[in-house]
């Protein structure tokens, strides 16, 4: 396997920036000119990739009202399942639109397959990569179809434990799978800042030997922009238009402006991190003659011992380091100084 895997000619690893998702996920409210809008302004972030969502109600669970197939606490208290992925889901029938709008702007797009005739559909569309949603990672068939396609897999864990991850990672190995990501994620929503534990992010990168990056729920963009400085180089963060518009998943998702400033952040944090080193930078060649150095800062005569009250360590750089002052201090002037001389070695006996 290889810790460097490329989706749609993009080089996604360790030594590239980070790959930043935009997830439209439901925030379409059920509206394909709002699905298509959402892809333009998505575009316009400066993302990487937008990905969406391919299921029905129907393929997910069953229309059942029992208190298992009910939703307690959270974002959807009270809902049943059926009701909500309902809502959620992104019509089949969308999918040519918005891969055409994807392609016509310019943007990746891929999608999260939930059954096998997702993963159909979306075969027929070439698309470029295929996501394992966190709640799926159980169900090894569904990785296995997927990997047969060969092509990259972007894998979230979410809940899962290690040895489930194991699994999952195992499966879609041995069905074909060549290049893989695992993503970091806090099933809730939203996720809770301090559950993050960003730290597990490059242990699944050792582990496993993969690209890891992190499926962010938290809200706000600061969990995000710290993962990357621990290896993350796939960032996956939920986008709407606007969270006033009540979408089943706008509460924790960016706006625009919000989402551009992600992109800019994280890869600001890539750049930031550069490579062990202590020479002087090029940034910083224009503020280096402001470095402390021996003066002259009062008139001496030729001839005159020099006391402290004759030289000191001052600004700007460009006389005697200061380290040199105990072997300047006692000695004669060997000619006239003036207050404001930079002190070099000429001038002292």
């Amino acid at each position: 396997m290889t810790a460097t895997i490329e989706i749609a000619g993009r080089k996604i690893g360790p030594d590239h920036p980070p790959y930043v998702i935009c997830e439209l996920s439901a925030n379409h409210n059920g509206d394909l000119d709002r699905a298509l809008e959402m892809i333009d302004h998505a575009a316009d972030t400066g993302c990487d990739a937008i990905k969406i969502q391919t299921y029905t109600a129907d393929t997910l669970t069953i229309d059942v009202d029992r208190p298992e197939f009910r939703i307690e606490g959270g974002l959807w208290d009270g809902r049943t399942l059926h009701d909500l992925y309902s809502e959620a889901q992104t019509p089949f029938e969308w999918h040519g639109a918005m891969f055409e709008r994807a392609a016509k702007r310019g943007v990746t797009l891929f999608s999260t397959p939930f059954d096998p005739t997702a993963v159909d559909l979306l075969s027929g569309l070439d698309a470029p990569a295929y996501k394992v949603a966190s709640f799926e990672l159980l169900d090894l068939p569904l990785i296995a179809r997927i990997a047969r396609e060969g092509k990259p897999m972007i894998m979230s864990t979410g809940i899962a434990n290690l040895g489930e991850i194991e699994a999952a990672v195992r499966t879609a190995r041995e069905n074909g799978c060549e290049e893989l990501v695992l993503l970091h994620c806090i099933s809730s929503y939203p996720a809770p800042a301090e559950d993050s534990n960003l730290r597990t992010i490059p242990h699944l990168a050792e582990a496993f030997s993969v690209v890891a990056g992190l499926s962010d729920h938290t809200l706000g963009t600061a969990t995000s922009v710290a993962s990357v400085a621990l290896g993350a180089r796939v960032i996956e963060k939920h986008f709407t238009l606007d969270r006033n518009d009540g979408g089943p998943d706008s509460s924790f998702s960016l706006e625009p402006q919000e989402f551009r400033d992600l992109v800019r952040s994280c890869n600001d944090a890539f750049l930031s991190l550069g490579q062990v080193g202590y020479a002087l930078k090029p940034s910083e060649q224009g503020v280096a003659k402001f470095r402390r150095s021996l003066y002259v800062v009062a008139d001496v005569d030729a001839g005159e011992t020099l006391t402290e009250s004759h030289v000191r360590s001052i600004r700007p750089g460009y006389g005697l380091p200061p380290k040199a002052l105990p072997d300047v201090l006692g000695r004669r002037a060997r000619r006239d100084l003036k207050r404001g001389d930079a002190l070099d070695w000429t001038m002292i006996e």
